[in-house]
């Protein structure tokens, strides 16, 4: 299962599922994630898949760039 994170909200982490989001305890998601990651469930817990975290990032730069041309 792969989601994005969309927040922090104290004890929990919002994570967006399949245009849906879930409240998941802190302890369930790996220290190192931050908000725009694309996570993993893996081995009962949520880690950041770094690949599809910098393809993400890569095509939103793009749209971004391409909606300020000049």
């Amino acid at each position: 299962m792969k989601g994005i994170i969309d927040r922090f909200e104290g004890d929990l982490v919002v994570i967006e599922v399949d245009g849906k989001t879930q409240n998941v305890p802190n302890e369930l998601v790996d220290s190192k994630v931050k908000v725009s990651d694309v996570v993993e469930f893996v081995n009962e817990k949520w880690i950041v898949n770094e690949e599809e975290t910098e393809k993400r990032r890569k095509k939103i730069k793009s749209l971004m760039e391409s909606v300020w041309e000049d």
